[in-house]
C-alpha cells in the first residue's frame, strides 16, 4: 500500500453511475490523495442502501491507492431545527451515513452544525444536538465505526456554530465525546468573519480552533477559496487563488502544525476533474 502523504490533498468526487466506477478514475485523473463522497442525495432525505459490489471495489481501490475516505452527509441535516420531523430525519440520515461509511471504509462522516432557525429556540436546539448525537456517537465508538465531524457553517440564520470559537459549546453539548471531531472549511470560516486573507489570519484562526477544541480533534479540512467578502455569510466557493482569500492564506494553512497529517479536500468549481486537479496541484505546491 502506498504511504499516505503528511497532508494528503484530494477532492469531493462524483459517484453517479457507481461508487467505484465513477470515483476511482476521477481520483486517478485528479491525482487525489483523499476522497470525499455523498452516499445519499445531497439535497434530499432518501437513504439508498448502496451497491455491495461497488462498495467492495471502491473500498479495495482506495486501500490500494492509500487514499483515506470521508463521507459528507446530506446538506439538509439540521439537528437544531424547531421542526421535529427535520430533526428525526437528520438523525436517520447520519445513522445511514455511518452505516454506509463502515461498508466503504470511511474514516468519518461530515455534517453541518445546523441552525436554531428561530431566536427563541437556541437552548432547545443544543439539547436536540445532545439527544440526537450522543446515541450515534456511542454506537459508532462501540462498533469501531467512522467518526462524526461537525463542520461550522458560513454564518447567518441563527447558526449553532459558524466561527471556530462557537465549537466549544457545541462540543460541550455532547460532553466532548471522543467520537466527535471537527471539519474546518476555509470558505465557511471566511464567510463567518475570520479574515483569513490578512497576513497571519489563517494561522490565527487555526490557533483559536486548536485552543477551542484541542490539538487532536481537527480531522479534515475543506480548502475552498471564496467569491464573496469576509463576513458575508455567503457560501460560494472559488478555485484556490482565484477568489478573495488568495494563495498566501492557503500556504499558511498547509504549513500550520494543526494540519499536519490532516487530509485536505477541495470542493471547488470544476469541469469534469480539471478544476479539482489544478487546485490539488496548487495546494501540493504550496505545501512544498
Amino acid at each position: 500500500m502506498p504511504l499516505t502523504p503528511a497532508r494528503p490533498v484530494g477532492a469531493h468526487t462524483p459517484t453517479s453511475g457507481g461508487l467505484a466506477k465513477a470515483a476511482l478514475p476521477y481520483l486517478d485523473a485528479a491525482e487525489a490523495e483523499v476522497v470525499q463522497v455523498y452516499v445519499s442525495n445531497s439535497r434530499g432525505w432518501a437513504l439508498p442502501p448502496g451497491d455491495p459490489a461497488q462498495d467492495a471495489l471502491f473500498r479495495a481501490g482506495c486501500a490500494e491507492r492509500g487514499i483515506p475516505v470521508f463521507i459528507h452527509a446530506s446538506l439538509l441535516v439540521n439537528l437544531g431545527s424547531p421542526t421535529a420531523a427535520t430533526v428525526e430525519r437528520s438523525a436517520q440520515t447520519l445513522a445511514h451515513a455511518l452505516r454506509r461509511g463502515a461498508a466503504i471504509g470511511a474514516e468519518a462522516v461530515v455534517f453541518h452544525a445546523g441552525s436554531a432557525v428561530d431566536a427563541g429556540h437556541a437552548e432547545a436546539a443544543m439539547r436536540q444536538v445532545r439527544e440526537a448525537l450522543l446515541p450515534l456517537l456511542d454506537s459508532a465508538a462501540a462498533s469501531g465505526g467512522p467518526m462524526l465531524l461537525v463542520e461550522p457553517s458560513a454564518g447567518g440564520g441563527r447558526s449553532l456554530a459558524s466561527r471556530v470559537e462557537h465549537l466549544g459549546p457545541y462540543l460541550d453539548a455532547v460532553d466532548r465525546h471522543p467520537q466527535l471531531g471537527v471539519c474546518f472549511d476555509t470558505c465557511h470560516a471566511w464567510a463567518a468573519g475570520h479574515d483569513l486573507a490578512a497576513e497571519g489570519g489563517m494561522t490565527a484562526t487555526l490557533d483559536v480552533l486548536v485552543a477551542t477544541v484541542g490539538a487532536d480533534r481537527l480531522r479534515l479540512v475543506h480548502a475552498n477559496d471564496s467569491k464573496d467578502l469576509c463576513g458575508s455569510t455567503r457560501d460560494r466557493h472559488e478555485n484556490i487563488g482565484k477568489g478573495i482569500i488568495g494563495e498566501p492564506a492557503f500556504a499558511e494553512l498547509m504549513a500550520h502544525p494543526a494540519t499536519a497529517g490532516v487530509p485536505v479536500v477541495v470542493e471547488t468549481p470544476t469541469e469534469k476533474h480539471v478544476g479539482h486537479a489544478a487546485d490539488i496541484a496548487t495546494l501540493k505546491r504550496l505545501h512544498r
